[in-house]
């Protein structure tokens, strides 16, 4: 990480917040967990007990990305889990996503969900966050994925969902000012109300207090990451799914969605000079799976070639009903940020700190 985060410190040795946080928060916690298996065997032992008498034991969001792939084929397989696959389909998959949860599905025989979200409601919110200026284009597919998933298990019983949420590539995070909250009911809806054109009729939307109080305490709904409690590595998993299923890579992490690549590849360091893979390798250099030389050389270089990003600008442009051209001069607006519009930040933050008191509120991932 660098000073495009705005909030990035460093002590008088030159180390900055985010890795003394890893050394002195996130490490001893994984460890722990890594240390002590019994954690994990009474996680199933749960799951298992909850899911008596029911078709499946817990729900899990798959991408077609490695992490939830990699997370169904141990459920299934390592640890005995019944889970039932749940996938939203935004409008933006990519073949190979589609085709790695296919490989997933059929190869260990596990059912799964497909919610399919009203693409004219979902182009809207796209454009106003277009329109909007702001870097966290990616909220309303965020936003999408994490509540249709919440309200299908309300709606359903489920208690337990997996996520392939992990320390071992996610330690870092992207700074607020670069991805701003995709749960804030409140800044995605300001930001539609001013650049929207037709109603979120059908847009499965939720808030992180319904998320937290709501499903959290009265429906009991819990989200468990088993990838924090195995010695879980990135090219391991990947190899092992390319073994036994198929699956195909990508060239970045969040690339199973064409959207992401181009907006994190493309759109967020042109227009706002953040590049999100500065996060994502600074938690590979922490974990011991990318050189520090190998990860400035990579940065070094465009995420994907002019040619790829000029048909990409053509695709999303026309995916999203306007021309290229209209996309240029969105691409030209004035930039602004998460504090330009309506927002919850400061009750998710005195949230946050409130949750951690009461035990609620555990991650130790800034």
């Amino acid at each position: 990480m660098d000073t495009t985060d705005p909030n990035i410190t460093f002590n008088e040795k030159g180390v900055c917040n985010h890795c003394l946080n890893y050394f002195q928060n996130i490490k001893p916690e994984w460890e722990k967990k890594l240390n002590t298996p019994s954690l994990l065997q009474e996680m199933i032992r749960k799951m298992k007990h909850a899911g008596k008498g029911k078709d499946y034991d817990c729900i899990l969001g798959i991408s077609g990305g490695v992490d939830s792939s990699y997370l169904a084929y141990l459920a299934k397989e390592k640890f005995g889990l019944r889970p039932l696959l749940f996938h939203v389909d935004a409008g933006w998959n990519s073949q190979e996503a589609v085709n790695n949860i296919e490989k997933i599905v059929d190869g260990l025989k596990l059912d799964l969900i497909t919610e399919v979200i009203n693409w004219e409601e979902m182009k809207d919110l796209q454009l106003s966050f277009f329109k909007a200026g702001v870097p966290h284009l990616d909220t309303p597919q965020d936003h999408v994925f994490f509540a249709s998933l919440y309200n299908y298990c309300a709606k359903h019983g489920f208690h337990y969902i997996l996520n392939g949420g992990n320390y071992s590539t996610e330690c870092i995070r992207e700074p607020l000012e670069w991805h701003y909250h995709a749960s804030d009911l409140k800044q995605l809806k300001d930001i539609h109300r001013k650049f929207g054109k037709r109603k979120l009729k059908t847009f499965p939307l939720t808030g992180i207090f319904k998320y937290k109080v709501y499903y959290g305490i009265f429906k009991r709904l819990k989200v468990v990451q088993p990838l924090n409690y195995i010695p879980y590595t990135k090219e391991e998993a990947i190899r092992e799914l390319e073994t036994k299923f198929g699956w195909q890579r990508y060239s970045h992490k969040h690339y199973e969605s064409r959207f992401t690549k181009f907006y994190e590849g493309y759109w967020l360091p042109n227009k706002f000079g953040y590049d999100k893979r500065k996060a994502h390798y600074s938690s590979l250099i922490l974990t011991n799976q990318k050189t520090r030389e190998d990860a400035l050389k990579e940065i070094g270089q465009k995420p994907y070639d002019q040619l790829s990003i000029s048909k990409d600008f053509d695709y999303i442009a026309s995916k999203l009903d306007i021309t290229r051209e209209e996309l240029e001069r969105l691409e030209k607006l004035e930039n602004k940020s998460y504090r330009d519009y309506k927002s919850t930040s400061g009750l998710i933050s005195l949230g946050t700190k409130i949750f951690r008191m009461l035990g609620i509120e555990k991650r130790v991932i800034q």
